[in-house]
């Protein structure tokens, strides 16, 4: 997977992913122009959005009719002595089972976005010279 970030403004930048354009800014407050998410609320979306597809292919697997859910997500980043905190809030019909409710519960918990911040990562960072 590979994302692109190109700057178009004092914070603004367009970002390519898979023949895809975003725009992410930053808000007046921290002087962008809010011509997008920051990068940080496009990280919350991308495991709020993540955490949605993944219930919702489990549940295409198992044949449940869940309707439509939604899921949010607040992020709290790291600071000093505190570690970086996401809530997520899991909005699912009221008519679903318990035992559905408890697998769709652990399966969120398993999506791709989810099981990356929970784990080790590493960076391979470096620097290419352009004119």
């Amino acid at each position: 997977m590979k994302a692109i970030a190109r700057r178009t403004g004092t914070f603004t930048h367009e970002i390519d992913v898979r023949g895809h354009q975003l725009i992410a800014d930053e808000p007046p407050e921290h002087g962008g122009e809010d011509d997008g998410p920051s990068a940080q609320e496009l990280l919350a979306a991308s495991l709020a959005v993540c955490t949605a597809t993944t219930i919702e292919m489990y549940a295409r697997r198992k044949n449940w009719d869940i309707g439509r859910i939604a899921v949010e997500t607040e992020y709290s980043p790291a600071e000093r002595g505190a570690p970086t905190r996401f809530r997520l809030t899991l909005r699912l019909p009221a008519n679903l089972t318990e035992e559905q409710l408890e697998r769709l519960s652990v399966i969120a918990a398993k999506c791709p976005v989810h099981r990356t911040l929970d784990g080790e990562v590493m960076f391979d960072e470096r620097i290419e010279l352009v004119s």
